[in-house]
């Protein structure tokens, strides 16, 4: 480790690296993973040592479905809140969803307003996605070259009027546009029509909201999007999987060469319908979350590839708005602080590794956007970290989390995974929980 310019190691008796698990130092200098060295490797003069311990050192975690609502609905959340959050959750990289701000991010015009927002407040890598509307064709393509990272539509009402569903005529349309310059659709894949001829029961009782929001939503929404895919050779990624009967249309796309990838979230993936108290609409999200069963074959599918990626799709509200009735209530889990335990309680329960969880937090979120530099601890990459303690626990207290709205269907549950530090691009951002000034950069995509 000779190399004069190294300014930072840090070393632990488990590095998570794309190669595995190994005792390992890892060189930094000007922001980059220089070298992935043996653990005792000598440290460079001038250089400063974290000797981590046993504690693990995995690459940041690259969430790429976090609504913001920065400008306009900042009373819900917004960047300083929200990379605060982050940053003391292990994630090192953001993409803000195009929508629930004011304005969406559906032009050119908009995205600079929203960017303008953020610059001053990003605790963490911030990069966007723009939205592809029934009338905003003609803004994709210079959005695209604005550097957003790809559109998020809806094949069913959004929640917010400023932010239209696309027909399937639509859909077809818009996506010509975004596959003629190499371009990206992540849709929230629902479908009108079932949500509409489902039984519709206002109140507090789970079991009718579960029941309005049904699994063939999904199931016909992302075999349409399979089929417009496959007709156009296009490039599309289904947001937040939550029916478990789909797996198998996709794996079937898949299999066919369909350029298609999916994601599910922490809440689909830790908790489960029968645990839903009747009146706590901090547990609503559409789709919703449902049986145990079908949890079972969520995860089977991670193992297996089907699922691509986990990411929170943190869309939080003012308290106000969870209402008792879970026809009326906002929809959206709070959860970008939490992911990482969450999901490796969980998955340290069903006998998977911090690789696993390493892989589908951050190296195939980082791989669905482009972010080649990010992902991984390798030399080149950005020397984006987190520092985990994973079988230290904690008890969720709502009052510690860095969210706006301390709103949480995790609140009171034990989790195995202590985040000690955050940091990005050799910079320590969070520690033990506390976030430091914001040292965040605002991306674009760049390829």
């Amino acid at each position: 480790m000779a190399d004069a310019a190294v300014e930072l190691v840090l070393r632990s008796t488990r590095v998570i690296t794309p190669g595995g698990t190994r005792a390992a130092s890892v060189a930094v200098a000007a922001g980059k993973i220089t070298a992935v060295l043996a653990h005792d490797a000598e440290v460079p003069a001038g250089a400063r040592l974290e000797d981590l311990g046993d504690d693990v050192l995995l690459p940041g975690l690259v969430d790429t479905h976090v609504h913001v609502n920065d400008p306009g609905r900042t009373e819900w959340e917004g960047f300083w809140t929200a990379t605060r959050a982050a940053a003391a959750g292990g994630i090192t990289t953001i993409l803000d969803m195009p929508l629930n701000s004011l304005p969406p991010t559906t032009t050119v015009d908009h995205l600079r307003v929203k960017q303008d927002v953020a610059r001053a407040k990003a605790h963490v890598d911030v990069g966007f996605w723009g939205g592809a509307l029934p009338d905003n064709v003609k803004d994709l393509r210079p959005l695209h070259d604005a550097g957003v990272y790809g559109f998020k539509c809806f094949l069913s009402p959004s929640g917010v009027e400023e932010f239209p569903q696309l027909d399937q005529e639509r859909l077809a349309t818009s996506l010509a546009e975004i596959t003629g310059f190499g371009g990206l659709l992540i849709v929230h894949a629902e479908d009108p029509h079932h949500l509409e001829s489902a039984p519709q029961n206002p109140g507090p009782k789970y079991a009718d909201f579960l029941a309005s929001r049904p699994r063939d939503a999904e199931n016909t929404a992302i075999q349409n999007l399979i089929d417009q895919a496959r007709r156009l050779n296009a490039r599309v990624h289904v947001l937040h999987l939550s029916s478990s009967d789909a797996l198998p249309l996709i794996a079937a796309a898949k299999a066919e060469g369909v350029r298609i990838t999916v994601e599910s979230c922490p809440h689909f993936l830790t908790l489960t319908a029968e645990e839903v108290p009747d009146g706590a609409t901090e547990f609503k999200c559409c789709p919703p979350i449902r049986e145990a069963a079908n949890q079972d074959l969520l995860w089977d599918a991670l193992a297996d590839g089907t699922i691509d990626c986990v990411v929170s799709d943190h869309s939080p509200s003012t308290a106000d708005l969870k209402t008792g009735d879970f026809a009326t209530a906002w929809g959206g889990i709070s959860s970008l602080q939490l992911g990482l335990p969450a999901i490796w309680t969980e998955a340290r329960r069903r006998g998977r590794t911090l690789e696993d969880v390493v892989r589908w937090m951050s190296a195939a979120p980082a791989a669905l956007a482009g972010l080649d530099a990010k992902g991984a601890i390798e030399a080149g990459r950005d020397a984006d970290f987190a520092v985990l303690a994973p079988d230290e626990t904690f008890t969720v207290d709502p009052a510690e989390l860095h969210h706006r709205n301390q709103v949480t269907a995790y609140a009171g549950k034990t989790l195995y995974g202590v985040v000690k530090s955050t940091w990005l691009r050799g910079t320590r951002i969070a520690d033990h929980g506390t976030p430091t000034e914001p040292t965040g950069r605002l991306l674009e995509r760049q390829n």
